[in-house]
C-alpha cells in the first residue's frame, strides 16, 4: 500500500499535503463518447430534441461539474479554475458525439480529476438530454487525453510515460 498517495502507513484515507509543492500552471484535457441511434443522434445534433438543444446545456453542465469536483470525488482538492471549456461535437458516421473538456489552474495539484468530471457530466447531461429517443444510449472512452504541468510534467494518451 506504500504506493498510493492516499493512505497512510497504516492504510488510513488521507489527504494528499500539497503544502510544500511549487505552484505551476496545469492543464488537462479529457474525453468521452456518447453513441445513440440514428433518431436521437439526429434530432440532438440538430438542436431538436425533447427537452431542448442538448449539446449547448450538456456543455454548460460539464463546465458547472468541474467547478464542483472536490465536492463530488473524495479526496480532491478545491481548486481556483483559471479556465474550463467542454466543446460537443457529432461524428456523423459514428452516430455519437465527442465530448472534450480542457481545465486548467495555476496550483500546487493538478486538473485531470475535474477535466474527467467535465467530461463525463457533459456525456451524461447528453443520455439525460436524449433518453426519450434512445433507451440505448452508450457512454465510452471516458479518458485523459493530455495533461501539463507540475512534477510529472507533459503527458499525452498515446505518446510513451
Amino acid at each position: 500500500m506504500s504506493g498510493l498517495t492516499h493512505q497512510d502507513k497504516d492504510g488510513r484515507v488521507r489527504m494528499v499535503d500539497v503544502g510544500n509543492k511549487p505552484v505551476s500552471t496545469r492543464l488537462a484535457i479529457a474525453s468521452a463518447r456518447v453513441f445513440m441511434n440514428a433518431a436521437a443522434f439526429t434530432a440532438i445534433r440538430d438542436g431538436a430534441g425533447p427537452k431542448g438543444d442538448a449539446i449547448r446545456t450538456a456543455e454548460l453542465a460539464g463546465i458547472m461539474a468541474s467547478k464542483r469536483t472536490a465536492d463530488l470525488i473524495p479526496l480532491c482538492h478545491p481548486l481556483p479554475l483559471t479556465r474550463a471549456r467542454v466543446a460537443i461535437e457529432p461524428d456523423d458516421d459514428a452516430q455519437a458525439f465527442l465530448v472534450r473538456a480542457e481545465v486548467a489552474t495555476d496550483g500546487k495539484t493538478g486538473v485531470e480529476m475535474e477535466a474527467l468530471t467535465a467530461a463525463s457530466v457533459a456525456a451524461l447531461t447528453l443520455y439525460d438530454m436524449a433518453k426519450a429517443l434512445d433507451k440505448a444510449i452508450r457512454i465510452t472512452d471516458v479518458q485523459l487525453e493530455e495533461k501539463r504541468g507540475g512534477k510529472s510534467g507533459y503527458y499525452v494518451r498515446g505518446t510513451a510515460g
